[in-house]
């Protein structure tokens, strides 16, 4: 009985046996990059997507096993046993053993194994997603124990060089062997190309060319050479368009150029979506739109390249100021302005200013333009006409002491009281060019300027009568106190008025992270100004001026809520000790209202404009400790201190000395700021060398 169920057994699982050898014996997969560039016939295709690096099998018609036995219903399979598991294909492969293996490693199905249709086809698609092969095919054979699996494959070439079409993209032919090298010399396996052409993508996406694509080859030649196709993403051109506040197309003010010139996006060049973002900023810093809008479409005619397009809402740049004020220097004044951002739709800065007052009446009109037109080094251009009376700061000192105007130095044609007043007619201009190489893009620490400046100074008092004598007082009888005002010829005449032309030129040097609320970096500014002779009246000397600052971020104390947690990383969280040397020097002849002054808010606070000192040379040291306490709301601690070097004496007429400046000294402060667009709104308070003298000082942004 036992005998006869077997033999039973055997007659079934030979009648399976020979229909898989007639399902089976058909069936071939290959994949779409065949050897030698010719199809093979009677092939099943499977798909392989160089983009994604999936596989995709097609369905196959066929089955593996029995599929219209009568012994199994529609909805079973039938199973058969696996005996023997042969692999052929790879012997004459440089690298055959390492692919026999691949393939074997990579089925389920080993001798002794039960399979089914599901089975076979999970191994065939195992298989292939190994990467090592270009076809694979399954064989069926009857044997005494079972059936005899021979699996057929087509090994993939030695990888010997990948390329890149076209040539001249941005990524290197260099850059692509450096990403592949690792792989060559090697079989190729796809998975290994498609992790090499993910990091070209990723090369690409991380520099902002989020356009570009990449595609393998269609096949795979016999002699181990791959080229990739790179699709880079060309930018046809840029439309500009000038978007009213009914969000329709008008007419613009801004020439188009104005808007150009700060793309460097073009026609023709890769799409970066980075190198856009900081084009949208640089439009948006000139302060002359309102909102700009990008939207990107495929180009009609090349389907490949995109054309950019710009709606730009301007904004008003046009307006008018005015007020009133009091100084003591000046009295109650008026002022009034009028400017205008984008004269002519050429982006250049006009400004009037007049200003009037009881010792003061100024006129002043400026014309900047940020950027001359055609110019690859982005060079600025500012000039400006000016006329002022006002009361030299120079000559005013502690309290109520100054010096008055007299006709001559004799005391029979003293004048009364009689406030000195210089007059100034002049003008000039500057030119300003970031060190950039000749790319107008490029960000660099360096600037360095350049012009000239005229001007014609009189001596005068407040009703405008040449007066060029000054005296520490009105009535005085002593000549050695009565000066000279302006620039002393060497034969002792005491001109009116004196000319003025210098040339100028400095430098600044900027690694600030943030120029108005800096909490690291440094900063390097330093200037000339050379003072030429136009005959007798014009005195020939040197300026010299130079600042350095610097910040170190440091975090001693948290004040402020927001700031205390882990994240406070911010710049409204920022704390940092600032340090600022200043120096300079005058070498030459010397008018008394060109001397240096110390005192003041931007200079040693505690003490008044120009109160400290009226010298030839100077230099200033402050430390500021900068930290946010509440919101919108800072605070500092500081020390300045300044010192005359003893050049008080050199000035002519010794100003300084007749109304008593000390020359030298510290002050001790604390401040506190509301940030605002400028800057922060700055309170200080400061004492003069702690004698409990106090002053107070209102004024714009950080000292420096």
């Amino acid at each position: 009985m036992n005998n006869h169920q077997l033999k039973i057994r055997k007659i079934l699982t030979t009648i399976g046996i020979f229909s898989v050898l007639f399902g089976v014996s058909d069936i071939d997969a290959y994949s779409r990059y065949l050897l030698n560039n010719k199809p093979l016939r009677n092939e099943k295709s499977a798909s392989f997507d160089i983009f994604s690096g999936n596989f995709y099998q097609e369905k196959f018609v066929e089955t593996y096993l029995v599929e219209n036995s009568e012994e199994v219903n529609s909805s079973s399979e039938a199973n058969v046993l696996i005996s023997e598991i042969v692999i052929e294909g790879w012997e004459d492969h440089p690298e055959g053993r390492k692919l026999e293996l691949a393939a074997y490693d990579s089925m389920s199905i080993k001798p002794g194994s039960i399979v089914n249709n599901e089975i076979l086809k999970k191994d065939l698609d195992s298989i292939y997603a190994s990467g090592w092969f270009s076809g694979v095919k399954f064989k069926a054979e009857d044997g005494p124990l079972g059936v005899k699996l021979i699996v057929k494959i087509i090994p993939n070439p030695i990888l010997k060089q990948i390329t890149i079409q076209p040539i001249n993209t941005i990524i290197t032919q260099n850059l692509v062997n450096k990403i592949f090298d690792k792989y060559y010399g090697s079989t190729l396996n796809l998975n290994e190309l498609q992790d090499g052409i993910s990091l070209i993508k990723k090369w690409y996406e991380d520099r902002g060319y989020s356009l570009a694509r990449v595609a393998g080859p269609e096949r795979i030649s016999d002699n181990g050479s791959i080229q990739l196709k790179i699709d880079e993403g060309i930018v046809s051109g840029i439309q500009i368009r000038f978007i009213g506040t009914d969000e329709k197309v008008r007419k613009g003010k801004t020439k188009e150029w104005v808007i150009r010139r700060e793309l460097k996006t073009n026609s023709g060049v890769v799409f970066n979506r980075k190198i856009l973002e900081s084009d949208i900023k640089r439009l948006y810093a000139t302060s002359l739109f309102n909102d700009i809008k990008v939207s990107l479409k495929p180009d009609s005619q090349n389907s490949k390249r995109v054309v950019i397009t710009l709606d730009i809402s301007e904004q008003r740049t046009g307006s008018l100021t005015g007020g009133l004020g009091f100084s003591n220097s000046a009295g109650i004044f008026a002022q009034l302005g009028l400017k205008e951002s984008n004269a002519f739709g050429r982006a250049l800065d006009t400004n009037l200013n007049l200003n009037f007052g009881n010792y003061s009446t100024t006129y002043d009109f400026s014309l900047f333009d940020p950027w001359i037109k055609g110019d690859k080094y982005r060079t600025s251009f500012k000039t400006n006409i000016f006329l002022s009376r006002d009361y030299p700061q120079e000559f005013q000192g502690n309290g109520n002491s100054r010096l008055y105007a007299v006709n001559d130095q004799t005391s029979t044609n003293a004048d009364p009281f009689s406030s000195i007043v210089l007059e100034n007619v002049g003008g000039g201009f500057t030119f300003l060019r970031p060190l950039n190489g000749g790319d107008p893009f490029r960000e660099t620490p360096w600037r360095i300027s350049a012009g000239m400046n005229f001007k014609k100074v009189s001596m005068i008092d407040s009703s405008g009568n040449k007066k060029p004598y000054a005296t520490t007082k009105p009535t005085s009888a002593n000549i050695s106190e009565i000066i000279c005002i302006g620039y002393s010829t060497k034969d002792g005449n005491c001109p009116s008025e004196n000319t003025l032309i210098s040339v100028v030129a400095g430098g600044v040097y900027n690694k600030l992270n943030n120029n108005v609320n800096p909490s690291s970096g440094s900063l390097l500014r330093f200037g000339s100004e050379q003072f030429l002779p136009l005959g007798d009246n014009s005195p020939t000397f040197n300026k010299l001026r130079a600042s350095y600052s610097w910040f170190i971020p440091v975090r001693l104390i948290n004040l402020a809520k927001e700031c205390k947690s882990d994240v406070s990383g911010k710049n409204e969280c920022f704390q940092t000790i600032g340090f600022q040397v200043k120096t300079g020097t005058v070498l030459g002849e010397l008018p008394p209202y060109e001397s240096f002054c110390m005192g003041g808010s931007s200079s040693v606070r505690g003490w008044g404009s120009c109160e400290l000192s009226v010298s030839k040379s100077f230099a200033e040291l402050s430390v500021e400790y900068r930290v946010p306490i509440w919101r919108m709301i800072s605070g500092s601690l500081f020390v300045d201190a300044g010192t005359d070097l003893g050049t008080q004496k050199d000035v002519p007429g010794e100003p300084g000395k007749l109304l008593n400046k000390p020359g030298s000294g510290f002050s001790l402060g604390g401040g506190i700021g509301i940030k605002t667009p400028l800057g922060p709104l700055r309170l200080d308070i400061a004492t003069q060398d702690l004698s409990g003298n106090t002053r107070y000082t209102l004024g714009v942004g950080w000292k420096f």
